[in-house]
């Protein structure tokens, strides 16, 4: 008899349905798997051979074969022990095969039994609920998998309990979701003394998504800045929410099941690989830009990181998603991330100050974040320098607004472009707007026109730039709550634009 049970295999973050084929035949006694496994499903002959075995459940002195299908669809990963083991226990007689039809399964089995934690319960989830299906995943997964709630999420602890819930013998409870995590490393604007201009450009990146670089010398607060932008973003939306723990669900971030509402805030170290960064390695996983979606990728040191790393980020600043490309697969991921970036103003970081600068100055400022290539530092929305504070200062009340204030503002701001962009499905923010859309939404008062032109005459902005300019015009009319974009929002804009430590602005 054929016994079928369903699982998923992982194409980025989208869940493809796998059906765990089992077939008993007379021969010489075997344990076959096939269905291009991987080394990880491979193996799981051995974990279910065991599992049954703590069972006192025998094999036959049979011919089974398990076939993974479709068979040219790359099967990676320990979590197709349990659909393996029920499709064969089915095949037994010892579970009703008919029950296994609308219910996809997947858990890592260790050999007494045990069904171990596996990532990507969440996209797994969504896959069923599409189907109409039941999730079956171990304990661990389950309050994960039930923020789904258009699935039925049953969430044994062990290979027992599976059996004993498709036998009737003791049905499972369907699972609850986990809480909603606070963020408990929210940071106050208030802490950082001074620097006011970088905490409106900080504001203003906050409010439309524009990617922001700041220069300045060791010690000045890049860092610290950069650290409390989680705090002024607002929270994310149940859509996105759950887009963003799909990501974390298949890199096992995901917390006893809890779902954040906080924006995801990454800083990976400059020695960082374009894998790390990008996405690949083993299985292809998704790489930082991904782990940051809809949050906020924090660079320190960037000219430190490697050229290729760097370049490799201008092609996702763009699209907004990744291709991780491999011999036998092509794997998507979104990377729709904020990106803040921060640099020394030259390798020993005092260019600015004459009393402590190198002999060297100021050809190493130029040479420093000539590093970073001319398209790259294109894409930067907004450019600041970060002066150094005063020891003197540090002792003075706290000036500026708080991260609640600010996060408010940012929050009328993100509302208004919402409203803006209902009827254009992919678009939330003024980052996203481009051509005609663009043009309709962001084009300046007559005096703003006339700056702009004289400015891009000046400068040589590129297409790209003078576009970017209007988009982060756009959004400071929106913290203005103005429905017009007149000439100080693009004065402003510019001023943004034009600010650079070293070299030219463009």
């Amino acid at each position: 008899m054929l016994a079928r049970a369903r699982t998923v295999a992982f194409d980025g973050i989208e869940a493809r349905l796998v059906e765990a084929q089992c077939v008993l035949t007379p021969g010489l006694p075997s344990f076959q798997l096939v269905g291009l496994p991987d080394k990880a499903v491979s193996e799981a002959r051995e974990r279910v051979r065991a599992a049954l075995s703590t069972l006192a459940i025998g094999l036959p002195p049979k011919r089974i074969t398990v076939n993974l299908s479709p068979a040219d669809l790359p099967k990676e990963g320990s979590h197709f022990d349990l659909p393996i083991a029920l499709s064969l226990l089915a095949a037994l007689g010892i579970i009703p095969a008919e029950d296994l039809a609308d219910c996809v399964s997947m858990g890592e089995l260790s050999l007494d039994g045990t069904l171990v934690p596996v990532a990507g319960a969440l996209p797994a989830a969504m896959a069923a609920a599409a189907e109409g299906n039941a999730l079956m995943c171990p304990r661990a997964c389950g309050a994960e998998a039930a923020w789904v709630g258009a699935a039925r999420v049953h969430a044994p602890a062990t290979l027992t309990e599976a059996i004993h819930h498709f036998t009737g013998k003791a049905p499972l409870p369907r699972a609850t979701p986990g809480e909603v995590m606070a963020d408990p490393t929210a940071r106050d604007m208030r802490d950082v003394k001074g620097q006011e201009r970088a905490k409106r450009a900080l504001e203003i990146a906050a409010a439309g998504r524009h990617h922001l670089m700041m220069v300045g010398s060791p010690g000045s607060g890049k860092s610290m800045l950069a650290a409390r932008m989680p705090g002024i973003l607002p929270p994310l939306s149940p859509a996105e929410a759950l887009e963003t723990s799909m990501i974390q669900s298949l890199a096992g971030l995901l917390d006893e099941g809890g779902i954040s509402r906080s924006r995801p805030f990454r800083e990976p170290h400059h020695t960082a690989s374009v894998a790390a960064i990008v996405g690949g390695g083993r299985n292809a996983k998704p790489g930082e830009i991904s782990l940051a979606h809809n949050g906020v990728l924090f660079l320190d040191e960037f000219p430190e990181f490697p050229r290729t790393v760097l370049e490799t980020l201008r092609q996702p600043i763009e699209t907004g998603e990744v291709v991780v490309a491999r011999a036998n697969a092509h794997t998507r991921y979104p990377c729709r991330f904020l990106l803040i970036a921060a640099a020394n103003p030259c390798r020993c970081g005092y260019l600015t100050e004459p009393a402590r600068a190198c002999n060297r100055a100021p050809g190493c400022g130029a040479e420093y974040l000539g590093r970073i290539s001319g398209p790259l530092m294109d894409r930067f929305d907004l450019r600041i320098e970060v002066p150094p504070v005063a020891w003197s200062d540090l002792d003075l009340p706290a000036t500026g607004d708080s991260s609640v204030a600010i996060a408010e503002r940012v929050a009328a701001a993100r509302s208004r472009q919402a409203k803006r962009f209902a009827d254009h499905p992919g678009l939330r923010v003024n980052a996203d707007a481009e051509g005609a859309i663009l043009e309709d939404v962001a084009t300046p008062d007559a005096d703003g026109r006339a700056l702009l032109a004289r400015v891009a005459d000046r400068f040589g902005l590129t297409a790209r730039g003078y576009h970017r300019v209007l988009r982060v015009a756009r959004t400071i009319a929106d913290l203005d709550a103005s429905a017009e974009v007149r000439l100080p929002h693009v004065a402003e804009a510019v001023s943004f634009r034009l600010t650079l430590a070293a070299g030219s602005p463009e």
